[in-house]
């Protein structure tokens, strides 16, 4: 077994690694850029080597660079753990060429799946049913007219949902196509697409193979990843509740023929797309040459250790496993937690972390790669972590998921776990009624909509008892009571949170208060803080929220998976931009302006696409608010832009020739 390996990563995924790496008793090491200096996976890891100053976003995919770090600090292996490297056979060349083990399969293996093309052919050989479509393509819109609307635009050297469109019609194609090969090229280096035929009602099924050099191979039950945005996985779980034991047995053993046709080694997942109609109808749609962000889940059904046989493969040791001693026991689901926020669509975020509340209990497994005082910018990936659950059956694992996504928070950066545990308590998903299109048609009644009421009630609390003075000797005239000669006395704040405002007016103090908001018959309520946490009680609930204030003075709030940034607002009037329907422009996140599609002086039609924002790896189009003229355009291609930063002007107005 190795003495040290290099983990050729960030975030949650080296974390992990390191962690079994520490079980097994070998040295790790870690690379980090200047933006992750104090970042978790540096902080856990044996030794670390930095490899890229911070706005080098592209710092842990330099080969070089990591093998030079390798080679440096005596490591015998480098584990890629998941992304653009794991499947990169130019980086298992430079490792084999530096004396180093690469911990992935062989070289001709990344070739053979790691072109889309070419797995399709390779596997259609072997037998496995693969999905109708098109490569080499040199006209698009022949290729999609002979596969058929709706087609599947999908790069050929990488995965990931990276550079996927959906496309329905001939007239959406041309836009797709150049989107898909912008972003292809940007994440692979390569802009080849080919044209899938889109299964209807589909439902995304992979098997987990593991393979030893000595030619043993053996698939670990498959992973229902269906619960998917913009072909991005979002829940995964083990098993499938599509599939019975026969079609278990049939998939398996087609993934374990699939991994066979290339001589595969290691661990990597076959991904199948299945007609939701019809189970037995599955085709192969392509192999990740590398560990799964979602293998958690297989690791909790099997009790195997799947980073470790990574190891012990890589090392040169057989399997000691049969396919018959591969037993599911139990149901396993994970959810992933982004940096991003839903109610505007989704869009990255980012931030200082002020706190973080990680849950804990039976069954209960947090993978992070975040701490306190971690800053989460638009470099890289927006996954934070994934929280999975374990139990007997599917139902007890939903329930230990969803309790489990209540106990999550992130203070200071918004995340997708209140939506996330919506999608976990919806009824379709807890009856297994699923399909990859089943987000996108429920996304407005899965997405949270105003902050709840009691968070702006415990805001105003945590408020007045930053107020209350302390001391052995209190002047009762600077008690926060709102008192004054003749009448009651009461404290109004008027506090905003996102798009959603409140009007909370206190009588009393903290520890005991009348509390109204907006208008509402008042009700008894008291407030302390314990540690971390603000407790409220009131109305017959008791409700504990963690707290965090950031340096501009926005109190962060989280409880029951919900977190919310509050603040209190000015009594000013608008201000002309914010009253009319037109005005500036806005970054709906921070990011790199990729395109600029309009000049100064263009006219444009309301939804016109005006640039094209690229953060962590993801592409959003800004449009036009409005009919009008561009007034005004501040940004170029290349530009670096802030959250909110003013991108153009779009006056509403008839344009005149």
């Amino acid at each position: 077994m190795f003495d040290t390996v290099l983990v050729a990563n960030r975030g949650e995924i080296a974390v992990r690694i390191i962690g079994t790496l520490r079980r097994m008793g070998i040295r790790s090491v870690a690379v980090y850029s200047d933006a992750d200096a104090e970042a978790r996976h540096v902080r856990e890891a044996d030794t670390a080597v930095r490899i890229g100053p911070a706005e080098a976003a592209r710092s842990y995919l330099s080969i070089p660079d990591i093998v030079r770090a390798a080679v440096a600090t005596g490591a015998q292996a480098v584990h890629p753990g998941y992304g653009f490297l794991a499947e990169n056979a130019e980086f298992a060349h430079a490792c084999a060429e530096a004396g180093l083990v690469f911990v992935g399969p062989p070289v001709s293996a990344i070739d053979a799946m790691g072109d889309k093309i070419r797995a399709k052919a390779t596997v259609s050989a072997a037998g496995v049913p693969v999905v109708p479509g098109k490569s080499d393509i040199d006209d698009f819109a022949a290729a999609a007219a002979e596969v058929g609307y709706p087609v599947l635009l999908k790069p050929s050297a990488g995965g990931g949902g990276k550079g996927m469109r959906l496309v329905h019609s001939a007239g959406e194609l041309s836009a797709a196509v150049e989107s898909a090969q912008r972003e292809a090229r940007g994440a692979f280096g390569d802009d080849r697409l080919l044209v899938e035929r889109f299964v209807t009602d589909p439902r995304h099924i992979e098997i987990q193979v593991l393979a030893d050099g000595q030619g043993n191979v053996i698939h670990l039950g498959e992973r229902e990843c269906s619960l998917q945005r913009r072909h991005q996985k979002i829940v995964e779980e083990a098993p499938s509740a599509l599939l019975d034991e026969r079609t278990r047995v049939r998939m398996g053993a087609a993934a374990v023929d699939a991994a066979r046709s290339v001589g595969y080694v290691g661990a990597g997942t076959v991904e199948f797309i299945v007609s939701a109609r019809d189970a037995e109808e599955f085709f192969f749609m392509e192999m990740n040459t590398r560990l799964q962000v979602e293998h958690p889940v297989t690791e909790l059904v099997t009790g195997i250790d799947l980073v470790e046989w990574q190891l012990r493969v890589a090392a040169g040791q057989a399997l000691s496993l049969t396919q018959r001693d591969v037993r599911l026991d139990g149901h396993a689901v994970e959810a992933r937690v982004y940096s991003e926020d839903p109610a505007r669509g989704f869009v990255p975020t980012g931030g200082t972390v002020l706190d973080v509340a990680e849950p804990a209990g039976a069954g209960v497994r947090v993978d992070s790669g975040i701490q306190r005082d971690a800053v989460v910018g638009s470099h890289y990936d927006p996954m934070l972590a994934k929280v999975i659950a374990w139990g007997p059956d599917r139902a007890v694992a939903l329930h230990r998921l969803d309790r489990a996504l209540a106990e999550t928070a992130v203070l200071g950066v918004h995340t997708n776990v209140a939506f996330l545990r919506a999608l976990v308590r919806d009824a379709d998903v807890r009856a297994g009624r699923l399909d990859t299109g089943l987000v996108e048609r429920k996304v407005a009644e899965l997405v949270a909509g105003a902050v709840p009421g009691d968070f702006f009630v415990a805001a105003a609390l945590d408020r007045l008892l930053d107020l209350q003075p302390e001391g052995p000797v209190i002047d009762p005239w600077d008690v926060p009571s709102g008192w004054r000669l003749g009448a009651r006395g009461s404290v109004t704040f008027r506090l905003r949170a996102g798009d959603t405002e409140s009007l909370v007016r206190v009588e009393g103090l903290a520890g005991d208060a009348l509390v109204s908001v907006d208008g509402a018959e008042p009700v008894a309520v008291s407030a302390r803080r314990h540690g971390r946490d603000l407790e409220v009680r009131g109305a017959g609930e008791f409700r504990r929220y963690r707290r965090a204030q950031a340096p501009d003075g926005t109190l962060w709030l989280a409880g029951e998976g919900h977190c919310a940034a509050i603040g209190e607002r000015p009594n000013l009037l608008a201000t002309h931009a914010e009253s009319t329907e037109a005005g500036p422009v806005t970054s709906p996140m921070p990011g790199t302006v990729l395109v600029v599609k309009v000049a100064r002086g263009d006219a444009v039609a309301a939804g016109t696409p005006l640039l094209v924002v690229e953060a962590m790896k993801m592409e959003h189009t800004i449009t036009a608010p409005v009919d009008g003229i561009v007034t005004e355009l501040h940004v170029q291609a290349g530009q670096q832009v802030a959250l909110d930063e003013p991108l153009a002007q779009v006056s509403a107005e008839e344009h005149t020739s």
